[in-house]
C-alpha cells in the first residue's frame, strides 16, 4: 500500500467489454456527443437571433443549453478516450474532471429551480411578471447558480483532494466520480462520505425543493382556470421543463442520495452514461419537441436559408 505522492495516474475500468462492443459504444456515444453539441448550439443561436424568443424564459433556456455542453465535454471526450483504449488519467486532471462534473451539475439543479420559479410567476402571476423577471433579474439569478455551485464545489474538491490513495489506483467507473474515489482511498473516509451526503442532499434535494413548490402553485392555479384549451396552453407551457426535471432528478438522487455511497458499480455506469451523455440530448429535443415558439423559430430559419440562395444564385447571374 503506497500513499497519494506515489499515485500520479488513476486507471479508469471503463466498461469491461469485448473490442467489437467498445468500437461500438465508440460510434454510439461519439454521434450522441456530435448530436448534443448541434442541438443545445441550436437552441442557443435560436434564441439569440428571434426576438420573439427574447424573454426570461428562453434566456434561462439557452443558460441550460450552455451548461449542457460543458457538463457532457466534461465526461464524454474522455469516455471516447477510454473507449479507444487509453485508460489512464492524471490525479489533477481527475480532480478536475470531478470539479467541473459536480459543479456544472449543481449549477443545472440551481438553474432548474430558477426556471420552476420563472414558470410560477409567470402562471400564477402574470401581471407583475415582466416586471419581476426583468434582464436585471435574469442575469443575476444564472450568475448566482453558476458562482454558487463553482464556490461550493471548491471546497468538497478540497477534501478529497487531501485524501490518501493506495496502489493500485483502478477506478471501477469511467470518470472519476466521487464514490469510486472515496472507496480506493487507504484513509478512513467516513468524514468525507458524510460531507458528500450531506452536501448532495443540500443541492438535490433543495432545488429540487423549490421546483416542486413551484408546480404545487402552478397545478393549483392552472386547476382554476374555467377554459379547457386555457389550461392546456398553460400546462404545455411547463411541460417541457417538468419532463427534464423528472428525468435528471430521478437519475441522480438515486445515485448520490444515499448513506454510506454503497451502490452497484454496473447500474451506476448504465446510469452515468443515461446522465453524462443521454439526458444533455434530450433536453434540446424535449424543448423543441414540446414548445411551439422553439419549433416556429426553426421554421423560420429553415424557410429563410433557400430564400438566401436563390437570392444569391440570382445576383450570380
Amino acid at each position: 500500500m503506497e500513499n497519494q505522492s506515489s499515485v500520479t495516474h488513476f486507471f479508469l475500468v471503463g466498461f469491461s467489454v469485448s473490442k467489437e462492443v467498445q468500437l461500438f459504444l465508440f460510434v454510439i456515444f461519439l454521434s450522441i456527443y456530435l448530436l448534443t453539441v448541434i442541438a443545445n448550439v441550436t437552441i442557443i443561436s435560436l434564441v439569440r437571433s428571434d426576438t420573439k424568443l427574447h424573454t426570461p424564459m428562453y434566456f434561462l433556456l439557452s443558460q441550460l443549453s450552455i451548461l449542457e455542453i460543458f457538463y457532457t465535454s466534461t465526461i464524454v471526450p474522455k469516455l471516447l478516450i477510454n473507449l479507444a483504449g487509453w485508460k489512464y488519467i492524471s490525479f489533477s486532471n481527475c480532480l478536475s474532471q470531478t470539479y467541473f462534473y459536480f459543479s456544472l451539475g449543481s449549477a443545472e439543479f440551481f438553474l432548474l429551480s430558477v426556471m420552476a420559479i420563472d414558470r410560477y410567476l409567470a402562471i400564477c402571476n402574470p401581471l407583475r411578471y415582466p416586471t419581476i423577471m426583468n434582464g436585471q433579474v435574469c442575469f443575476i439569478a444564472t450568475f448566482s447558480c453558476w458562482s454558487l455551485a463553482f464556490f461550493s464545489v471548491f471546497f468538497l474538491l478540497i477534501l478529497i483532494s487531501r485524501l490518501q490513495f493506495c496502489q493500485p489506483a483502478i477506478i471501477n467507473h469511467f470518470f472519476c466520480d466521487i464514490p469510486p474515489l472515496l472507496k480506493l482511498s487507504c484513509t478512513e473516509t467516513f468524514i468525507e462520505e458524510i460531507v458528500v451526503f450531506f452536501f448532495a442532499c443540500v443541492i438535490i434535494l433543495t432545488s429540487l425543493l423549490f421546483t416542486v413548490l413551484s408546480y404545487v402553485f402552478i397545478i393549483s392555479t392552472i386547476c382554476k382556470i374555467p377554459s379547457n384549451k386555457g389550461r392546456r396552453k398553460a400546462f404545455s407551457t411547463c411541460a417541457s421543463h417538468f419532463s427534464v426535471v423528472t428525468i435528471l432528478y430521478g437519475t441522480v438522487i438515486f445515485i448520490y442520495v444515499r448513506p454510506g455511497l454503497s451502490y452497484a458499480i454496473d447500474i451506476n455506469k448504465v446510469l452515468g452514461v443515461f446522465n453524462t451523455v443521454v439526458t444533455p440530448l434530450l433536453n434540446p429535443v424535449i424543448y423543441c419537441l414540446r414548445n411551439k415558439e422553439v419549433k416556429m423559430a426553426l421554421r423560420k430559419i429553415m424557410k429563410i436559408k433557400p430564400e438566401l440562395k436563390i437570392v444569391k444564385k440570382i445576383n450570380v447571374k
